[in-house]
């Protein structure tokens, strides 16, 4: 009996199996809310870093003479492509959702979340390096854990390829990232409430100053296939490409996240070529849009969880949500008082120059509307930029 039942429990408790086992539990967490306020998709990064810490410490485990795996190297590759597929699909959506309006929106607003970006990343450098110095830790971790912070991936495999302990590095992303995720989230949540904001009017207004109807495209070019997954596919194909191009000397490239963002605004732009239609309908984009948020969230959760353990200290907690907020609500007081943005468009160009994906799903919850993703756009591939080169340049002169 016991040699049959883990014969039936290795074949179902696989990589795939924990997966949709931490997405539904995630998903369950996510929606309690407390006085208004919920984890959302955050939810489902929280059970993932349970899950890595859990498999940290039980990596494998014998049943009937049958070895269950939760994590192992070859499950830790896993993991990753779980990640980056959930990036690229994430991503190209909020680029084909948000291209549109995107470049027809620059004027003298586009000089503002520009700046945006840059402050707020240079902000979090600034306090990166005060208790870096002040605390005397390795600028390994201090960079992991501003990386962390800012949620920036990107910035995390810049760092990674330059430090003298890429395991310090990525111990630090992971523990700093949660609050970095968390932090943005309550904060896209907690501001509007604090300021007594109502989201019924203000999203009126938001959307009926937004310009371009989403709708008024008149389709007169031909659809490859009726989901429109064509054009969607073909634009992941296209960021990935145009992301792993290297800009020499540097050694710098956009990577799968910033490739496929800047491809998805210009696809989203255009909408055709020649006479076929690479629009993508809204329901299609909300689809992979959500898809890929919990891939991602998934596949660099429990990774980040099973490096939690090793170097976690109860001070770099701190040091990272230090990093979180500071720039953060700094970044928010210059939208707010010197740029004169919307609140909606405040919080979406904090959770572009925050480069976080998961509060930009938490503030189209709030706002009620995919036209918050236009602020986002305009600052994330600024944030995206500044962060990756601040990355590499901490880790190489910082001592």
């Amino acid at each position: 009996m016991e040699a049959y039942l883990g014969t039936v429990l290795s074949s179902l408790l696989t990589t795939l199996f924990f997966v949709f086992f931490i997405a539904a539990i995630g998903y369950l967490v996510g929606g309690i809310e407390v006085k208004g306020i919920s984890l959302g998709d955050a939810g489902i990064l929280l059970m993932a870093l349970i899950f890595g810490i859990i498999a940290n410490r039980v990596s494998s485990f014998t049943v009937g003479g049958q070895e269950i795996v939760l994590f192992s190297d070859g499950v830790r590759s896993m993991y990753s492509l779980i990640s980056n597929i959930g990036t690229a699909l994430f991503v190209t959506a909020v680029g084909l959702i948000a291209g549109p309006k995107f470049f027809r929106s620059f004027n003298r607003s586009s000089l503002a979340y520009i700046l945006m970006g840059l402050i707020i990343i240079a902000i979090g450098v600034a306090t990166t390096v005060v208790l870096k110095l002040l605390s005397g830790m390795s600028t390994s971790m201090a960079v992991g854990l501003m990386t962390g912070a800012l949620t920036s991936t990107p910035g995390l495999s810049a760092a990674q390829d330059a430090a003298a302990d890429p395991n310090a590095v990525t111990a630090g992303y992971g523990i700093a990232y949660l609050f970095g995720v968390l932090g943005v989230v309550f904060f896209v949540q907690i501001m509007p409430k604090l300021l007594h904001v109502n989201i019924e009017e203000e999203r009126r207004s938001f959307v009926a100053a937004g310009g371009v109807n989403l709708q008024d495209r008149t389709r007169i070019f031909r659809k490859i296939d009726s989901m429109d997954f064509f054009p969607f596919t073909l634009t992941v194909f296209l960021g990935l490409i145009l992301g792993s191009i290297e800009i020499p000397g540097i050694n710098f490239s956009l990577g799968s996240s910033g490739g496929t963002l800047v491809m998805g605004l210009i696809m989203g732009h255009f909408g055709h070529v020649g006479g076929i239609d690479l629009s993508v309908s809204k329901g299609t984009l909300n689809f992979f849009r959500e898809l890929g948020l919990m891939l991602f969230l998934i596949g660099a959760g429990v990774p980040g969880g099973v490096n939690f353990v090793k170097y976690v200290r109860a001070s770099y907690f701190l040091y990272g949500a230090v990093i979180t907020l500071v720039p953060m609500i700094v970044g928010f007081l210059l939208g707010k008082y010197v740029f004169k943005l919307s609140i909606f468009n405040n919080l979406g160009s904090i959770t572009g120059g925050m480069t976080s994906t998961p509060a930009l799903g938490t503030l189209i919850s709030v706002a009620g509307t995919d036209d918050v993703a236009s602020a986002y756009a305009a600052t994330y591939p600024v944030a995206l930029v500044v962060v990756v080169l601040a990355a590499k340049f901490l880790v190489t002169l910082l001592v």
